[in-house]
């Protein structure tokens, strides 16, 4: 073996080799991950040589690309032995490795494919050089971290406990010859967080059936490559061998939007004899092997988890944020801290290990003073293969742009993880408690959001909806989906969309429908006819949420760019916003009526909320008002449409205090009242609106919106922490146009002495 040197920058790790030996026989090794840096394109070949031997693969070197300019070698590809299908020998495998030449004449790995189609041979003789880790951000020891086994062993469980992860819900049957000892068998609808738990529950379970476990097929998906389902099959499955009589059972999983994986196919039917008392082997096959090291390529903690007669549970997943990424984003958050005394960040800390990471710099956190009511959680990173779990907290500002109120780096999807952020985010926002929050339909978010946020409505992620519905409906009869989409969208009552969704589900039969009942029990989260009645700020159900910085950040986005991207598409945003405060303040919408509503909204609003509210008024006088109940102050009207006798609301109001609600609960949603409303006003000869129905978040000085609660008298803590963000808000104006020049900073500074004389008379 010769002496070879590679330089693991994503990972933060080096090989350790002496006059070509190996130093160390540890477990921890180096693996393949999008980043990794060479010194030259034949040292990549050599070290993806030495890491097929380890796995048990061979391979050979693929395609080479050249540059249109000079005809240099631009890229070069490491295929497994097997890719292709020029021999009798190789089945098509797509595993390989692609890196490309940067222009600091290093090579990078810029595309990776870990999975094969074919069974790995058993790992060679030669082992790998170990990887030495450099010293860490945090005190621990050196050889602790070089020694940690992939796997360690904890207390001892029974077969079938739950999973720490809580997803696991096993069913029991009693395991011949093992005095009764429970053992988790499979069905349809079983969840899991990841492939390989699924894996060693079906291997648990063949252990106690007897037969033994191979690995099948996998498929991906057609639009990013990213694996959707796996087979696992009885080792007797197929004729390829002797031994092997066409066995037709199996189990399949297939990974859920959320990113766990589900049994959505089982047939437990052997066609052979079964080994009642097989006895189940410790040590892990090859197979096993492949599926742990593909759970943690490229993470710092390895999973920790418990062995009980060879099968895997996991406690807590591992960190999915590469170690070189703490250093740089640390130097970048002091170097922000010490321009903004507002910036705030924390790293979540377990074992002297880094693992989370939030910051919001001063700005973030003043915009969550204002429109911190309504949230938005992405963790979009999670469609797809991500370098980095990249997750934002989003708000809606007054013109209903999108403004970052946060931003995160999850070290798993853990409910332990998500707490931890929540209430960080708690923290950094001066205690500052949401109305709601869009967020993916996960169990571990859900938990998370209903401890630190009580009472903050959830609403599931629409893109996580519609995959769902493709997943679960596409084999459903067309007019099943026809009446659901009737049903979910149409229903305008609780009790008109209960009876049309239960009429549905009895005329098909899919009472024992697992998706369908959780759905129904989750209705509150997804169903627009419940989520109307909810503040969301009038962000479309029917619409997925753009992410606040597109493309030019998200899951895929390497280290050596993220920050830059990050700071750009972060001042992109503010300037959008500077512009429509300029625009508010200086440009006038023209009336297009003489009410004097309109005049009031114009002068109060945002030119973007006003243009809303004046559609609405357009379109009230196309609309007929008919009282239909009085009784004492309450006074009930239907408002109905003159071109469609379909379009028809209710609206109550009382004469006590102005008061007046809307079937169609716009105002409820969107803090902007409906043209029904305004039609009621109309006929009452209402002719401004009642101050309660004008949300300072919607004004044109929403910055200075902390004055609407003040006239109680009493601050309160979150009043309190208002108005400290929006002194500071307007002090860091003066700061930035005083720093511009010498003259510049004279004039801010007279007017801030001048200012500040009126506190001492």
């Amino acid at each position: 073996m010769n002496t070879m040197v590679v330089k693991a920058y994503p990972l933060d790790i080096v090989h350790m080799i002496n006059n070509g030996n190996v130093e160390d026989e540890g477990e921890s090794r180096m693996e393949p991950s999008v980043g990794l840096e060479f010194d030259s394109a034949d040292e990549a070949r050599k070290f993806y040589g030495l890491y097929g031997m380890r796995v048990g693969f061979k391979i050979r070197t693929g395609q080479l690309y050249r540059s249109r300019t000079d005809g240099s070698v631009s890229s070069r590809r490491f295929v497994c032995s097997k890719e292709g299908f020029q021999l009798n020998s190789r089945t098509g495998c797509p595993a390989f490795i692609r890196v490309q030449r940067r222009d600091s004449g290093k090579w990078v790995i810029d595309q990776i494919q870990k999975d094969h189609n074919h069974e790995l041979g058993l790992a060679g003789e030669r082992q790998s050089p170990i990887l030495q880790k450099r010293p860490p951000l945090v005190a621990k020891s050196l050889v602790e971290v070089l020694r940690r086994p992939k796997v360690k062993f904890l207390e001892k469980i029974d077969y079938g406990e739950l999973s720490p992860s809580g997803i696991i819900n096993f069913k029991r049957q009693k395991r011949g010859g093992d005095g009764g000892q429970s053992l988790a068998e499979p069905y349809a609808g079983l969840e899991f967080n990841t492939a390989n738990e699924a894996y060693e529950c079906y291997q648990a379970y063949a252990e106690g059936t007897g037969f033994r476990v191979r690995i099948g097929q996998l498929f991906r998906s057609k639009n990013d490559g990213s694996i959707t389902s796996r087979r696992f099959v009885c080792s007797k499955e197929g004729f390829q061998h002797p031994s092997r009589v066409g066995c037709g059972a199996f189990m399949r999983i297939k990974r859920k939007d959320s990113g766990s994986w589900i049994v959505d196919r089982l047939d437990k039917d052997h066609n052979h004899d079964l080994e009642v008392h097989m006895v189940y082997q410790k040590k892990f096959s090859t197979a096993s092997k492949k599926f742990i090291e593909e759970e943690a390529v490229g993470m710092v903690s390895m999973d920790l988890g418990e062995m009980n007669n060879g099968k895997l549970i996991k406690r807590s997943q591992q960190n999915k944020i590469g170690t070189n990424w703490y250093s740089v984003l640390l130097e970048h958050f002091q170097t922000k801290q010490a321009e903004d005394t507002g910036f705030f960040y924390s790293v979540e800390v377990d074992n002297g290990s880094c693992r989370s990471v939030f910051w919001a710099d001063g700005r973030s956190r003043f915009s969550c003073s204002q429109f911190g009511d309504v949230i938005i959680f992405d963790t979009s990173y999670r469609k797809s293969n991500y370098v980095v779990p990249f997750a934002t907290f989003v708000g809606v500002n007054h013109h209903k742009q999108p403004v970052l109120l946060g931003s995160a780096l999850i070290a798993n999807e853990s409910k332990e993880s998500f707490t931890w952020l929540f209430q960080t985010w708690f923290r950094a926002m001066s205690q500052h408690h949401p109305k709601s929050i869009i967020a993916d339909q996960d169990v571990a978010i859900h938990q998370a959001i209903t401890e630190v946020f009580p009472g903050t409505h959830h609403r599931f992620s629409l893109w996580q909806i519609r995959a769902k519905e493709r997943e679960n409906l596409q084999s459903l009869p067309i007019e099943f989906r026809y009446g659901y989409e009737k049903c979910i969208y149409q229903c305008q009552t609780t009790v008109e969309f209960n009876t049309t969704w239960n009429s549905l589900i009895n005329k098909y039969n899919l009472r024992e429908n697992v998706w369908l009942k959780h759905m129904y029990e989750k209705r509150e989260s997804w169903v627009p006819l419940y989520l109307r009645g909810k503040f969301f700020a009038g962000i479309p159900i029917g619409e997925s949420v753009e992410s606040f910085f597109g493309t030019q950040v998200n899951g895929q986005t390497p280290l050596r760019e993220f920050i830059s991207q990050y700071e750009q598409g972060l001042e992109q945003r503010r300037e959008e916003e500077r512009k429509e405060d300029f625009n508010s303040f200086n440009l006038q919408a023209c009336l297009q009526t003489k009410e004097r509503i309109e005049e009031q909204c114009r002068r109060l609003y945002t030119f973007t909320i006003f243009k809303i509210f004046q559609d609405e008024l357009l379109q009230s006088y196309s609309y007929i008002g008919i009282k239909t109940y009085e009784e004492g102050t309450i006074s009930r009207y239907l408002v109905k449409w003159s071109g469609n006798e379909n379009d028809k609301h209710a609206v109550t109001f009382s004469s006590v205090n102005l008061s007046v609600n809307c079937s169609c609960q716009m105002f409820e949603f969107e803090g902007i009242l409906c043209r029904h409303i305004l039609k009621v006003f109309k006929l009452l000869d209402i002719r401004e609106l009642p101050p309660q129905y004008i949300l300072c978040r919607w004004m044109r000085n929403a910055e200075y919106r902390i004055l609407c609660g003040a006239e109680s008298g009493i601050i309160s803590q979150e009043l309190k922490a208002c108005m400290i963000w929006s002194l500071r808000e307007t002090a860091c104006k003066y700061v930035e146009f005083g720093s511009a020049s010498i003259e510049k900073y004279k004039l801010a500074y007279e007017i801030m002495r001048e200012g500040g004389k009126s506190f001492v008379d």
